[in-house]
């Protein structure tokens, strides 16, 4: 293992459980280094945003980014958790793979699945990542993203399949449709044969957090089905979000 690397998180732990700032010298002791290893760890930890340097004092503390790495961590657990019964509810009304998701910068990272008993179903994997913008949880999570956000990304559409969406004008109206029917289709965007719709999860201050969602093969998934499949997906959304709500 890195020596550097745990030391650093070492460092990054003793600071996080201290009850106040710490300097280079106490640190040095109580983790059993040099003082010039110590001030190199933390000027890494400084600029990564992990650790702040208070002056003139020249002691140090962990800052709130722990803590946001953390909250992101416990809000996704609690998602996954809130969404168990609502998934397994929408893959026995609809006998297709059924997906969780959350964004992670242009990506989605899926995080449960349910796969469809059907011995031909979409493949994907927990802990899988698939471009945002080609997949219908992707899309459901982006049609609420900030408009600087869309924007930029609208600017970096990569092509996977014929269908991918890469014009940055009919990317934004595909998710202008997705904010005013509350779902998200994929037409074979991702995967050239697979079909999917999803709707948002939203916790209690109604800000968007994740996906849930199906897909398919297109020979089952097809636009007769959309209306269907989505009333289903938009209720199996609204009643994770009643349950992130309450967690």
């Amino acid at each position: 293992m890195n020596n550097t690397l745990v030391k650093g998180l070492q460092l990054l732990e003793l600071l996080a459980r201290s009850e106040g700032p710490v300097g280079v010298s106490d640190l040095a002791t109580k983790l059993a280094l040099g003082k010039s290893n110590v001030h190199r760890l933390l000027q890494g930890l400084v600029e990564l945003g992990y650790v702040q340097r208070n002056e003139p004092r020249g002691t140090y503390q962990a800052s709130l980014k722990l803590w946001e790495v953390a909250s992101a961590l416990a809000s996704r657990l609690s998602v996954k958790t809130a969404a168990l019964e609502a998934m397994e509810r929408l893959l026995r009304n609809t006998r297709e793979t059924v997906h969780l998701s959350v964004l992670d910068g242009d990506e989605v990272v899926y995080l449960h699945k349910l796969d469809s008993p059907e011995p031909v179903r979409a493949y994907s994997e927990i802990g899988g990542r698939a471009p945002a913008h080609c997949v219908a949880t992707g899309k459901a999570i982006l049609a609420w993203q900030s408009e600087a956000t869309l924007s930029g990304l609208a600017g970096r559409l990569q092509r996977h399949t014929p269908k991918t969406i890469t014009d940055p004008a009919d990317f934004l109206r595909d998710l202008e449709r997705v904010r005013a029917n509350g779902y998200a289709v994929n037409r074979g965007e991702w995967r050239e044969t697979v079909w999917g719709v999803a709707s948002p999860i939203t916790n209690a201050d109604g800000v968007v957090v994740a996906a849930i969602g199906v897909s398919g093969p297109s020979s089952r998934i097809k636009s007769a089905q959309i209306k269907e499949l989505a009333g289903e997906v938009v209720a199996a959304a609204k009643a994770v979000s009643s349950n992130v709500s309450r967690t």
